[in-house]
């Protein structure tokens, strides 16, 4: 086995059996082949096959199965056998184990060793050894959450403000002053030292200084505002903030205090964003549903999906989806009908939210036939929609023989079906076949036409 290799493979799951699979394997019984194929080079079927045996409490044939993994100087493998080995409370050991890949200066060995040594006691060490890196988000973030415990909080603190202080590089204008920021979460971090410092005000002033206010769909100043019962700081805030997360989690707020027309009537403000606007009007209508609502809720997803450029594919799945559950797959079909209509035709995009529904009806196989008959239905993607359509009938071998028509792209959900019908053998060896790496472009700096752009 090869390090560069096993990386290559396990990232782009190319030539190798996915974790899905190997779960699928072990739940229908098939745990001898997962384990032969964990001595053959199969990272997944090796870290599960690990950890059941140490579910085992087979600790010493758990490391075995590892070992071979490890002695390639991969860090996945080397961060599984050290996560075992901290279960098991031989903390040590794991300690041993991770040091080398952090001193070599690997990033998530890295911040997965300053952890483990700030859990048990050595945390002015792993603040010692993050330091350095201060610049890198998520190492700053891990020296951040480790100072706490060995009360170098000031310390953290003082090296982010010089950070903020002193940003990079910056545009010139004042829009972009934080821009330059090196680790880009600085301000961020350092509002929530100030914040278990007790020093709320000074969070909160912070973080009306970033350039983004979001992360992942969460607000940091609204969390901190609701967490402190700063509602109406929130509520001031949720009304101009772009995004809309901050008047989401006002509306939690309130929802969970029992006010649900107040949750209401913070989403039925129309705000000045497109983006708060839709999103805030799909949230409003999942607040409705939550409350036994429901009819109101399909009002405000029909009035959002019929407002102009309001029809997108993924607010009239909402709508299609929230009529299927509310049982209404008939008016399903009849607002893509009335979609349809409108524009002149389906595309694919558009006609497969058709599929659910149809089946919700009763109507499986004119699902099947409708798809067939499509202008893109001999396309890869289409024939995975017959095929899970076949195959949720009980109708596997049907699956299976469409899928083989693609199994270059579908060697993933073939090979799940294979399993299904007990032809393990055959699903290992489809997984197993290697695409070619595709070639690395270097970029000369001429403006091209052809992707990756």
């Amino acid at each position: 086995m090869d390090a560069a290799d096993l990386d290559y493979r396990t990232r782009t799951l190319n030539g190798c059996i996915p974790p899905d699979l190997v779960s699928r394997l072990i739940e229908l019984g098939h745990g001898a082949e997962v384990e032969v194929q964990a001595g053959r080079g199969e990272w997944f079927c090796a870290r599960e096959r690990a950890r059941l045996l140490a579910g085992q409490d087979r600790q010493a044939e758990a490391l075995e199965v590892l070992a071979p993994y490890v002695a390639t100087g991969w860090w996945n493998a080397a961060e599984t056998m050290a996560g075992l080995l901290e279960e098991w409370g031989r903390v040590e050991e794991a300690i041993v184990l991770a040091r080398p890949y952090a001193e070599a200066g690997d990033r998530l060995a890295l911040r997965f060793f300053a952890r483990l040594l700030g859990r048990y006691g050595r945390g002015d060490e792993a603040f010692a050894l993050l330091r350095p890196y201060i610049e890198e988000w998520f190492l700053a973030a891990a020296l951040v959450e480790i100072s706490e415990g060995v009360g170098r909080d000031e310390d953290a603190a003082a090296l982010l403000a010089a950070r903020i202080e002193e940003p990079k590089h910056s545009c010139g204008a004042p829009s972009c002053r934080y821009r330059g920021i090196e680790p880009s979460n600085a301000v961020g971090l350092l509002a929530t030292i100030r914040e278990r410092q007790g020093r709320i005000d000074d969070a909160i002033a912070l973080l009306h200084t970033r350039d983004a206010t979001s992360v992942n769909g969460r607000d940091q100043l609204a969390d901190l505002l609701a967490r402190h019962d700063r509602i109406e700081e929130l509520r001031t805030y949720a009304a101009t903030e772009y995004h809309g997360h901050a008047a989401q989690r006002l509306a939690e707020v309130l929802e969970q205090r029992g006010d649900v027309a107040g949750a209401i009537a913070v989403y039925r403000q129309p705000g000045d964003s497109a983006a708060r606007q839709v999103h805030g009007t799909v949230q409003l209508a999942q607040l409705l549903v939550r409350h036994d609502r429901g009819d109101e809720a399909t009002e405000v997803l029909r009035l959002l999906a019929d407002s102009p450029g309001g029809a997108e594919d993924w607010i009239v799945h909402t709508l299609c989806t929230h009529y299927a559950d509310q049982g209404r797959a008939e008016d399903g079909l009849a607002y893509l009908d009335s979609l349809k209509a409108r524009r002149g035709k389906e595309y694919w995009e558009f006609f497969q939210m058709r599929l659910p529904l149809m089946v919700a009806c009763g109507r499986r196989e004119e699902a099947i036939e409708q798809t067939r008959a499509h202008p893109e239905g001999g396309t890869w993607y289409a024939v995975q929609a017959i095929a899970e359509l076949l195959a949720d009938a009980g109708r596997i071998e049907e699956a299976v023989a469409i899928l083989e028509q693609h199994e270059s792209v579908l060697s993933s959900t073939l090979a799940g079906h294979l399993i299904d019908l007990g032809r393990v053998k055959d699903a290992v060896t489809l997984l197993q076949q290697r695409k070619p790496r595709p070639a690395m472009r270097m970029w000369t700096g001429a403006p091209t036409d052809v992707p990756p752009f």
